[in-house]
This record gives structure tokens, C-alpha cells and sequence, in this order.
């Protein structure tokens, strides 16, 4: 177990040599909601294939995603790799948006103010009345839309000031994987709140973006649902990282097959 300031988080098993965590999606928002009752500086990531082969291949994205405590399975795949190649039964993956859409729930009822950090100014106007809509006690503290490139230093300083200042206890970050994984790492210890990388849920819990069903989603074909949804910006992401996926799974677990393990 990994523990932070007397939280615990169970022990990550790797999978291409990134470390994912073995939770459930109760338990990966119970510790989360833990972490931000106390407002305690802890980074949470819901990985799916994409993030997983960024963190394979992206020396710096792969740095910021073993720091994070909780590294949960987005994607059937990596869920797949986890039972594979360590033997860890989850039931389900756990999902970004369903994630996101939980901890809000968990938020609104124990009284923890969320903060929202990332995607255009439009879609967080949208999220934020979603929000308001499903979770009428939820308390949204604040808002930062991305600036779609780094801060200067001057703006960091006065993000993680307003964040502090806020007295949230969750801030979302949906900047896109791998950026919001590495913004979640260089921020931990300077935002006193539990940081939750939460991709693409921004877009769906705003209404932005149509979901996959849930058939697609069981089967591990929600990047074909995405594809077909977005197919000239994302054919090429799809194409490597699926490939890339399948290369690392079969090399692993012939390495492993070959080695007795």
C-alpha cells in the first residue's frame, strides 16, 4: 500500500512498466473522497489505452503518471493487461465520466466543494449547469477555463492560489491526456485538494459529446464509437496506440509465458 499523509492507496501493479492501480470504482472514490475531505494533495488519473501507450512511449507523460497515487482503468484494455498479466479480477473498468459523475454525487452529499479546471469556456459554462442539474447541493467553487498552453509562472502561482483560496477539496482537470496527468504531477503538494485527471469527461457530462453505448463501451469498442464520432482527429491516435497496445500486451505476455511466471 501507498500512503500519503495517512491515506492509503493498494499497491500498483505494472502493465508496460506503468504502474495501475488494482481499484474498483467504490473504492477509487472512496479514497479519493478521503483525500479530498481532508484536503489532502492527492492525484488520481482514469487511464485508458491512449494514456496508457502516451505513458509507454512519452518519457515525461510516464514520469508524471508514477506519481500520481491512484491510477485507475479507464479502458477495457488495460483492464484486460491487469488480469493478464497480474491476475486481478475486477469486475468493471472504471470509467472516466462514470468517475467523475460518482464523485460529484459523493461530493454534493458530504458537503466537499469541486473545482473545475480546463476545456473551453463554453463547455464549462455547460458543465457547471449539468452539474448543478443532477446534484442540486453540489457546490461548484470555482472555474478555470484552459488557456490551451502553459502558464506563465505568474499564472501558475495565481491558479493554484485560487484553488487553494477556494476551499475545494476535488479539482477536476480536463485538459486532455497526457497534459492533464503532467499538470496533476508538477501540482502535487501545491494544491490542497485531492486532483482528479479526468480526460474527455468534461465534453460528455456536459452534453458536448455523445458517449458509446454500453454494449461498445463492455466490449472494449468505445475508441471505435469515437473514431466513427471523430474520425479526422483521432484515426491516427487510435491507430498507433491500439497497435502499439496489442505489440506490448503479446511481448509481455510472451516474456512472461517464457519465464515460467
Amino acid at each position: 500500500m501507498s500512503t500519503t499523509e495517512g491515506l492509503t492507496a493498494p499497491k500498483k501493479r505494472s502493465v508496460f512498466g506503468v504502474g495501475i492501480s488494482p481499484v474498483t470504482a467504490q473504492s477509487a472514490v472512496e479514497i479519493t473522497i478521503a483525500a479530498a475531505k481532508c484536503r489532502q494533495s492527492f492525484g488520481v488519473s482514469a487511464l485508458a489505452v491512449h494514456g496508457l501507450m502516451e505513458a509507454v512511449r512519452v518519457p515525461e507523460a510516464g514520469a508524471a503518471v508514477a506519481k500520481l497515487h491512484l491510477v485507475c482503468c479507464d479502458g477495457q484494455p488495460v483492464r484486460w493487461a491487469l488480469h493478464l498479466l497480474h491476475g486481478v479480477e475486477l469486475p468493471a473498468r472504471v470509467y472516466g465520466p462514470d468517475l467523475m459523475r460518482a464523485l460529484c454525487a459523493r461530493a454534493a452529499a458530504d458537503g466537499v466543494g469541486i473545482y473545475l479546471f480546463g476545456s473551453t469556456e463554453e463547455t464549462c459554462t455547460k458543465l457547471v449547469s449539468a452539474l448543478e442539474k443532477s446534484y442540486t447541493s453540489i457546490r461548484i467553487l470555482g472555474v478555470q477555463p484552459d488557456r490551451f498552453r502553459e502558464a506563465t509562472p505568474e499564472e501558475d502561482e495565481a491558479d493554484i492560489a485560487a484553488m487553494n483560496a477556494s476551499g475545494a477539496g476535488l479539482i477536476f482537470v480536463g485538459r486532455g491526456c497526457p497534459r492533464q496527468e503532467m499538470w496533476t504531477a508538477a501540482h502535487l503538494g501545491k494544491v490542497d485538494a485531492a486532483i482528479v485527471a479526468i480526460g474527455a469527461a468534461f465534453d460528455f457530462l456536459s452534453g458536448n459529446k455523445p458517449q458509446a453505448p454500453s454494449w461498445m463501451q463492455k466490449r472494449g469498442l468505445e475508441w471505435l464509437f469515437r473514431l466513427v464520432d471523430e474520425p479526422g482527429r483521432l484515426w491516427k491516435r487510435y491507430l498507433i496506440t491500439n497497435s502499439l497496445y496489442l505489440f506490448y500486451l503479446a511481448r509481455a505476455l510472451l516474456t512472461s509465458k517464457s519465464s515460467g511466471a
